[in-house]
């Protein structure tokens, strides 16, 4: 099926008709209270009840959309923006004026200003950073030793996108500044976005503090690396010189606000959601040893002995393919939202001007009418000759259309690398006091992973 078979209809078509309601909302709190409770299970039942359902998130009503074809027709249409409750709640951290959240002209502004960074022939030139952080981490780790996968992770994902784009070699102490600001201010927006409480999040209460005090940290971080390059007079050609360089629609330069909007953009949403992905690939690892062996026989073959280097990462084929599904499993981005710009239609449904539409890539990703053995790690269901028979939208890890992560193949190369460098030297296994249930916030990530690396 195509996105122009599946393309909303005129809003005037008299078929149209209100979606049904899901079941189980309560009286003020709607459908939040299950967002919080499970939302994932909730998520993931909601195809049941049709293919776009209606939601109460407090007193808002919220569009559900359940099938690969009309998130791919959603996603495509220019009947809906980047908006809707998960953007509002992400503004306090990623601003209005990043790329992230900024919709129409600004945004293609900025896409062509950060763009060149992430064009396939500049990913090479990030290659000798991708190595050397991906070794750091097998020569950091002991054998019998307990990792903390969730500070490693984020150790690594910050250091690479902070040496590739931003040019920065103080990031030690900002990666663990981060990484547990992060875990505190998306696991609070998540809470805002499902239970909108408004006026109730503003009182001096321990939790909203928690939340404050981490938030301010982060833009803290991102002011101190800003000033630090403007400072040291240098412009390396790095993704900050070109902001700091970068002109807004009349030809002046853009404004203090959109050079920190975009950093944060930069630093913060990418490494989490890096970061996240590594946590899941060293659990499916530890859970699936016979995966991790496979990895290693692959990079053996490609290396003959020697250590995996970046030019190595396009015929590591099944480590690839690891990564993948590692992402189709357990995405770190499990829940995205839209808003209708005019009144338009999905699936033969009426959707208003203003309203907030919601889609779960946890969801669409596991779902038994898309995939055989839905829940099964299956690295080989993306060989080329099974990989065909994924409906078209049921995996779209770096999403589609004008809001495409503009970082998909830079992402994908950290990850296979990382994967295949730990995979040549150690496998996995849990240790006492781990516990890689999933955790959600805006992201997905294991509640605390604790492994033992174990040499071959």
């Amino acid at each position: 099926m195509t996105v122009e078979s599946v393309r909303p209809a005129a809003p005037d078509a008299p078929e149209l008709s209100e979606p049904p309601l899901a079941g189980g909302a309560v009286p003020a709190l709607g459908h939040g209270w299950k967002l919080v409770r499970d939302p994932l299970a909730f998520m993931s039942q909601l195809r049941d009840h049709g293919d776009v359902v209606r939601l109460r998130l407090g007193p808002k009503t919220v569009y559900a959309v359940t099938t690969p074809e009309l998130t791919g027709a959603l996603a495509l249409s220019p009947d809906y923006k980047i908006d809707g409750p998960l953007w509002e709640s992400l503004e306090g951290l990623l601003g209005k004026e990043g790329v992230a959240t900024a919709n129409g002209p600004r945004h293609r502004r900025q896409r062509r200003t950060i763009q060149p960074a992430f064009r396939l022939d500049a990913i090479p030139a990030y290659g000798p950073v991708m190595e050397e952080e991906a070794h750091g981490l097998t020569e950091r780790w002991r054998p019998g030793e307990t990792v903390d996968c969730t500070s490693e992770s984020f150790r690594v994902a910050v250091r690479i996108a902070a040496r590739c784009l931003l040019r920065g070699d103080y990031m030690d102490e900002r990666a663990e500044r981060l990484c547990v600001a992060l875990a505190t201010v998306f696991r609070g927006m998540y809470r805002r976005m499902v239970v909108p409480l408004g006026p109730l999040y503003r009182l001096p209460l321990p939790p909203n503090r928690k939340f404050n005090r981490a938030l301010a940290d982060l833009h803290l971080l991102v002011d101190e690396i800003v000033a630090e390059r403007r400072a040291s007079g240098q412009k390396p050609d790095d993704l900050l010189t070109a902001l700091l360089e970068a002109k807004n629609e009349n030809g002046d330069p853009i404004g203090e606000q959109e050079i920190h909007d975009q950093v944060v953009a930069i630093l913060t949403p990418g490494s989490e959601t890096v970061a996240s992905t590594i946590m899941w690939l060293l659990q499916v690892l530890a859970e699936h040893p016979e995966q991790a062996e496979k990895v290693r026989t692959e990079v053996e073959s490609v290396t003959g002995g020697r250590p995996v280097g970046f030019a190595d990462v396009r015929r590591l084929t099944h480590t690839n393919n690891v990564v993948v599904e590692a992402m189709r499993l357990r995405p770190a981005v499990w829940i995205l939202t839209r808003r209708a710009v005019t009144d338009t239609a999905l699936g033969g449904y009426r959707i208003p001007a203003g309203a907030d539409i919601v889609y779960s890539p946890y969801a669409v990703q596991r779902d038994g009418r898309s995939y055989a053995g839905h829940l099964d790690f299956d690295p080989d269901r993306w060989l080329p000759e099974r990989a065909q028979d994924v409906p078209k939208y049921a995996m779209n890890p770096f999403s589609v259309g004008n809001r495409k992560c503009p970082s998909d193949h830079f992402s994908m190369a950290q990850l296979t690398l990382i994967t295949a460098a730990l995979c040549a030297k150690y496998r996995f296994e849990q240790v006492s006091g781990s516990n890689d249930a999933t955790r959600v916030g805006i992201t997905l990530r294991p509640h605390r992973l604790l492994l033992t690396p174990v040499p071959w």
